[in-house]
């Protein structure tokens, strides 16, 4: 039986504000504010498990916020192999302000790593199995290069482990010559990843193609609003995003690719499986936290999924 692993390098805690107006220089006044254990891979075993998939949440937790982030995973029955390092893991800060219809993300960097605690992590990727999963999430930490995610991917290569990565470092491009099973690059990622400006549907068709050419099996390429398109060796999906009010969008690409994950561990029609995807991820964007799946089912309807047939034509399936 295979076994899931999300990996967070670089762990999170999320404050979450609301308020009407931010003015400097005087005291604001919150309306509303809340607390999330964070950080992409967190998101991604938090979702397969609303959908009654069990995962172990790998990575590099510091301090007292890092404890927070692993009690709360326990808490929720996930099973969690977290390696100590020293300081403190990151509070992040997401401000909505009302009155303007702004958000403001603030970001931290995080603890720097120690040498000796990347060795014992990719040791820990060496001891995975032969048709285990394992997704790897997000940023890297202060003392991790980004050359770590192409030793990750030869391990998992070498060992037969499918790989899933999202992540926006150009070092990805480097880690397609060992076939990660998925990539979820945003539409800014996928521009950068090949030094070009993206406008059009045919450009989106032509380099997320090129990323299956490269050596990716699977490729999830989210475009926020405009929605999202599916890549494999043999056909190219496109579906929309549903309508509504955009709260907070920290979250909802890691929606997106828990639930497709989802989908494909439960081996569902690809299609049904890409327009969840775009509801829960949507419902996420539409709250402050990660997706219930409460009103899911209702954002389906406003989703058409197609089967791309050439650089410019979609016909409905």
């Amino acid at each position: 039986m295979s076994n899931i692993y999300t990996c967070t390098l670089n762990l999170a805690i999320d404050l979450f504000i609301e308020t009407d107006t931010l003015i400097p220089a005087v005291v604001n006044r919150t309306k509303d504010d809340d607390i999330q254990a964070n950080g992409k891979g967190v998101n991604v075993s938090l979702v397969l498990k609303m959908l009654g998939i069990n995962s172990t949440a790998m990575g590099f937790k510091a301090g007292f916020t890092g404890q927070y982030i692993d009690d709360f995973l326990k808490g929720k029955s996930i099973a969690t192999d977290f390696i100590d390092v020293p300081g403190l893991t990151r509070i992040n800060v997401f401000t909505q302000v009302n009155q303007t219809k702004e958000e403001y993300k603030l970001v931290n960097k995080g603890p720097e790593i120690p040498a000796e605690s990347t060795i014992e992590f990719l040791t820990q990727i060496e001891q995975l199995k032969a048709g285990d999963y394992l997704s790897v999430s997000g940023s890297l930490p202060r003392g991790v290069s980004p050359t770590i995610l192409i030793e990750i991917a030869k391990r998992c290569y070498q060992q037969k482990v499918f790989l899933i990565i999202d992540s926006s470092y150009l070092e990805v491009l480097d880690c397609l010559t060992y076939q990660p099973y998925l990539l979820k690059p945003n539409e800014e990622e996928l521009a950068a990843w090949f030094g070009v400006t993206i406008n059009t549907k045919t450009e989106y068709l032509y380099y997320g193609r090129k990323l299956i050419e490269l050596g990716a099996q699977n490729v999830l390429l989210s475009l926020g609003g405009e929605g999202a398109y599916f890549f494999s060796q043999n056909q190219i999906l496109y579906g929309n995003s549903p309508k509504g009010k955009v709260v907070n969008t920290a979250c909802a690409g890691d929606t997106l690719l828990g639930t497709f994950f989802a989908g494909l561990l439960k081996k569902d029609d690809l299609a049904a499986t890409l327009k969840k995807g775009l509801a829960a991820g949507s419902s996420t964007a539409f709250r402050k936290g990660i997706t219930d799946f409460s009103d899911v089912w209702d954002l389906e309807k406003q989703i058409t999924v197609h089967t791309v047939t050439d650089q410019s034509k979609m016909e409905a399936k």
